[in-house]
């Protein structure tokens, strides 16, 4: 899975957040990242009887309530909604990793030789490198870094660990090691309740359609 090597970039830098009277607002969400701050998905769950009628029945997103943030200045808002803007690129990039990452792990598993794993492996590898190539180059080195920690939120595991599955310990330890030249490492784990607890907020809010 030679798309890791992609994500040796640089780092997320942690918000902290003190009380003082710049605030966050539906107008300045829109202005900064493009998008209401509720903009909420409704889902098509069937249709129900009522009242002697068939009407269609929704399902409205789970809603997430935060306390509202409060900055130091205008130069700390500017900086949240910068990191808000880099997770709706980034985000999506790291769920689709996940997914093909299940997808090609449930397929290895169905493989009894070791010669059709090698196979299916190379395989793999330049259908990956071709499909994420492409939209991680447009990355700047805080986004890519970014994209590691997502990485280990969706798979629940490293890129380190990911690489060093598919590819062994010998180029695990390569790529982590020139990753490490950009003051970056694919060892990098996601951390909900303290580094990255701004980062799971703006996931939350993107996933319920609140973002």
């Amino acid at each position: 899975m030679k798309l890791l090597q992609i994500f040796i970039l640089s780092c997320l830098p942690t918000l902290s957040v003190v009380a003082q009277p710049v605030m966050d607002s539906v107008e300045e969400a829109y202005m900064h990242t493009g998008g209401r701050i509720f903009s909420h998905r409704l889902y098509l769950a069937g249709i129900v009887e009522f009242e002697g009628e068939e009407v269609p029945w929704y399902q409205i997103a789970p809603v997430y309530i935060f306390p509202k943030l409060i900055f130091a200045n205008e130069a700390e808002a500017r900086r949240y909604y910068q990191i808000a803007n880099n997770i709706k690129k980034v985000y999506p990039i790291a769920v689709d990793i996940a997914r093909d990452v299940r997808l090609h792990t449930e397929h290895l598993d169905s493989l009894e030789e070791k010669r059709d794993r090698d196979q299916y492996m190379k395989k793999m590898e330049k259908e990956l490198k071709q499909k994420y190539t492409p939209r991680c180059k447009k990355l700047t080195l805080t986004q890519g870094k970014l994209l590691i920690k997502l990485v280990d939120r969706q798979c629940e595991q490293t890129a380190f660990r990911l690489v060093r599955s598919y590819m062994g310990s010998f180029k695990a330890t390569f790529y982590n090691t020139f990753a490490s030249i950009f003051g970056a490492s694919l060892k990098k784990e996601y951390d909900p309740e303290v580094d990255d607890r701004i980062t799971e907020r703006c996931i939350l809010l993107i996933e319920s359609g609140q973002m």
